[in-house]
């Protein structure tokens, strides 16, 4: 029988200037992410789809990294496969040269676009419309190369996408000590496995990547933690239970400990600074954070005016209401007789 090939379309792009390469890729077809994208920082980006080859993936890196151009490497690839003509593959090399290929035998409709840094494939479309948008969607959207490749993909979709449906998606995009705890050069790696409408689940999962995982702003938009920026950060950290000194609106040792014992909890290690500054974002989420526990602590435990008057257990009294009943003490006392207890006290003697 022969093997099923699965529609697919993606983008292998590529920013030479901040030293930035990526995929990004949607199919029906489960966990996409495990097979089409694959890069290196420095070396460049390929995608392997329909009869994906999954060999293309570290075969081509192996070829990029010794110096062969994006068009060499789809040309040895494919040449040596006895499959090509069930194959679509594109590539990005590490000075932004890009090539496509797309066997004859893929299912319709299927193509591809090279542009300048980038390569648009895919299978099993609705119809050439479907490359076309995602070619130009990256190359008129303002940003970084995640958000150009991310509307690439919505522009895709909005085009038809893969004509049998939605099912996953990722993004790959990679520099040098990109990754976590400059550990590696993944910068960006998320898969959206099994999902209705995953590149709108791509998008939301990337904002959350991004808000504590990444440094993407604006270096100019850093705020001093100075003055009123000092105390409101000293007021948040104090409700969330990371600073207990006084509100003295300097950036003092006590507050920098935990304002980094805040962002080490909460996943921020990337956004950590030792320069006085902090990112809008950081700013922001501890804000919201400490907006949420404060309408917690309303809602869980209100503040009671004169409480401590009244002693404790003591119900708040209102206008017109009547006096709480007798209670018997549980301490082994007696209580006081009640109306009824008195008269047949007296009716007894």
């Amino acid at each position: 029988m022969p093997l099923p090939r699965f529609g697919t379309f993606s983008i292998v792009a590529a920013d030479v200037a901040t030293g930035e390469w990526g995929v990004a890729v949607q199919s029906r077809f489960i966990s996409v992410g495990a097979v089409v994208p694959w890069a290196v920082s420095g070396v460049g980006a390929i995608a392997t789809q329909a009869l994906a080859n999954v060999q293309y993936g570290p075969e081509g890196l192996k070829r990029l990294g010794r110096g062969e151009s994006a068009e060499t490497v789809v040309a040895k690839l494919t040449k040596a496969d006895p499959k090509r003509d069930q194959r679509q593959l594109g590539v990005v090399d590490a000075k932004g040269g890009a090539a496509a290929y797309t066997g004859s035998a893929c299912f319709d409709y299927a193509g591809h676009i090279v542009g300048d840094g980038f390569a648009c494939q895919g299978n099993i479309l609705f119809g050439p419309a479907v490359v076309h948008g995602m070619a130009r969607a990256f190359e008129s959207t303002p940003g970084d190369l995640p958000e150009r490749l991310l509307a690439a993909l919505s522009a895709a979709q909005r085009e038809g996408g893969d004509r049998r449906g939605m099912q996953s998606a990722a993004l790959l995009v990679v520099r040098e000590k990109g990754g976590y705890d400059e550990g590696s050069d993944r910068w960006v790696d998320i898969r959206v496995d099994d999902h209705p409408t995953p590149i709108e689940e791509l998008k939301r999962i990337f904002k959350l990547y991004d808000l504590t995982l990444l440094a993407r702003e604006d270096p100019a938009t850093l705020v001093p933690l100075t003055g009123d920026v000092a105390r409101s950060v000293q007021q948040e950290l104090e409700m969330l239970g990371f600073y207990s000194g006084r509100l003295t609106a300097t950036w003092d040792a006590a507050t920098a400990k935990a304002f980094e014992k805040f962002l080490g909890e909460n996943n921020f290690e990337n956004k950590a600074r030792t320069d006085g500054m902090a990112w809008p974002s950081v700013l922001r989420y501890l804000d919201e954070r400490t907006r949420v526990e404060s309408a917690r602590r309303t809602t869980t435990a209100p503040i009671v005016s004169n409480a401590l008057d009244r002693g404790p257990g003591a119900a708040p009294k209102t206008p017109g209401a009547s006096s709480p009943p007798n209670v018997e003490p549980t301490g082994g006392g007696r209580s006081s007789p009640t109306p009824a207890s008195k008269e047949k006290a007296r009716r007894s003697k």
